[in-house]
Parts: structure tokens; sequence; C-alpha cells
């Protein structure tokens, strides 16, 4: 009986450590939310979405000074210690103006691509995205997805998907609501010098045109640029598409460059407008609109001629 009874008690206490083994390792993997300093909390490296001391950056300083964060950020630890805002980048700049030293975060374990796509899709959903963040973020996502689908130990969707053939890129249209081209006109845009992607940011550039200019050689671009600023001007489509086709000829110069811009747009031609009412009793009913305008020429040439030989004389 003696032997028994040692045989059930190691046998207990074998299952014992067993339990408590997988519930330690449980409460490990468990998502917890703490407060975290935030000198701990560096910023994602090449962050795309600006964050700035605007009105509504202050908006929320005050929100976060009355009532705390309400939403945790999402952080991952560094292999040298401390952490790294994959989301919550606005959080923590509101923190730090409201006076706070910590901030509640979720801490969690991301390999740098996973890491990409939350830190890309918890910002695309801010309704306000200026054109150089869209730019930026989707090139980030889509060079972290094809890093993905050259791999062979994911279990993410969008390996799935790739596994029925679709591309990184139609995903990632499909994600954001847009075509696969428009996705690559978007990302065109980092290819523009700072000074020129911050003129689209501020809407003296429109996106059209800035996809166009993005093929040009960054000397190129920065002889436009200078010559914006120059003579206050910017190009149209047309004028784009222009500079675009000579680049790639190997003929645009500061000269042509200069002069395309300043050559006169069509829509900055002055429009010679009559009303119809005022002109139409003059007429037979029966004319047609060339007939109009070919009698209004022919009277002008007859007024035209009269007062040059009244000059004359």
């Amino acid at each position: 009986m003696a032997k028994s009874s040692a045989r059930d008690s190691i046998k207990l206490a074998s299952v014992d450590d067993l339990f408590t083994t997988e519930e330690s390792r449980a409460e490990e993997q468990r998502e917890k939310v703490l407060d975290i300093p935030l000198s701990e909390i560096s910023d994602f490296p090449n962050h795309p979405f600006k964050v700035k001391a605007d009105e509504a950056m202050l908006e929320m300083a005050d929100s976060v000074k009355q009532y705390g964060v309400l939403v945790p950020g999402l952080v991952r630890p560094k292999t040298g210690g401390g952490f790294e805002m994959v989301a919550g980048h606005r959080r923590k700049k509101a923190s730090k103006l409201a006076g706070l030293e910590t901030m509640p975060c979720i801490v969690r374990e991301l390999d740098d691509d996973q890491a990409t796509i939350i830190m890309v899709d918890s910002n695309l959903q801010r309704e306000s995205i200026l054109p150089s963040e869209k730019a930026f973020a989707y090139k980030m996502k889509l060079e972290a997805m094809n890093r993905q689908g050259q791999r062979t130990d994911l279990t993410c969707s969008q390996v799935g998907n790739k596994l029925d053939g679709k591309k990184s890129s139609e995903i990632l249209a499909e994600q954001m609501g847009e075509s696969k081209n428009q996705i690559f006109r978007h990302i065109r845009l980092t290819s523009l010098l700072p000074s020129i992607l911050e003129m689209v940011d501020e809407k003296q550039i429109a996106f059209n045109p800035a996809v166009e200019l993005s093929y040009l050689a960054e000397k190129e671009q920065q002889e436009l640029y200078e010559t914006m600023q120059s003579e206050d001007c910017t190009p149209s489509l047309a004028q784009a598409q222009r500079m675009k086709k000579l680049s790639q000829d190997g003929r645009l110069s500061v000269d042509v460059i200069f002069s395309i811009l300043t050559e006169e747009k069509p829509n900055q031609k002055e429009k010679f407008n009559i009303q119809r009412e005022r002109i139409d009793r003059f007429f037979p009913s029966n004319f047609t609109e060339k007939q109009k305008e070919d009698l209004i020429v022919q009277l002008l040439e007859s007024w035209y001629k009269k007062r040059q030989r009244e000059q004359e004389r």
C-alpha cells in the first residue's frame, strides 16, 4: 500500500507541475495593457504619417489631460530594451503635451513586416490623409506584403490570398478600395523631391501633374522647383506631361522648363462673351450660329477699316 501511495503522489505532483506550466505559459502569452514611460517608447522607423501640434492635436491633448488615453497604443519590444511604437503616435504626442509621463500600451511581439502593415492600416483609417502620407504608406505596406509572400512560414491572410494567385498589389488595391493603377500612381509621388512633394500636400500642385513630374530626374526636379519659386507658378497637367516626355527624350533643360512654365495657359486667357439675348434680335430667325459669327466679324472689319481711313486724314 505504501508503494502505491508513493506512486500516486508522484503522479499527482507531475500533473500539477504540467498544469502550472501551461497556465503560466498562457499568462505570458496573453496581451496586457501596461503603463509604459513615454521616454521608453521610440517612434516607428520612417513613420510616414506626420504628427503635428496643430489645432486637432491640441484638442486631443486637452482630452487626454482631462480623461487620460482611452484607447491604448500598440508597441513591440526592442532588442536592446525599451519599446517601439506601432500604433499610437498621435496619442503619444498628445500625452506629452498633456504633461503625462506614461501611456497605456499593449505590448505585442511583431516582426518588421507585421508591424509595418499594422502601422499603416491603423493610420489610413484617419479621415484626413496627405498625399505624401498615403504615398509612403502604400509603398511601405506593399514592400512588406511582397516580403511576406516570399516566405513559407506565414499564416497571415495576405499569404493565403497569394496562394490563390493574387499579387500583393491586387490585394492592397482591394483593401484600400482603389484600383491597382491608382495604388502605383500614389507610390510614384515618393520619387518627388521633398520640396515638390510638400507643394502637393499644400495643394499648390494637383495630384495628376505631380505624378507626371515624378518621372523627372532629380536635377530636373530641382530646376523645376527653383523656376516655380522664382516665377510663382505651377505646371498644368498638359505642361507636366510635356516636361515628362522631354525628360525621357533627354531634351529638358532649365530654359525649356522656364519657357513651358511661363507660357500662357488656356484657362488663363481672358474670354470674351456676349449674352445671346443682346444680339439675337439683330439677326434673321433662320440664321445659324456660324452665319451670326461671320456677320459679326464682317461688321467689325468694316468698322476697323473705317476707323483706319479716318485716322489717315
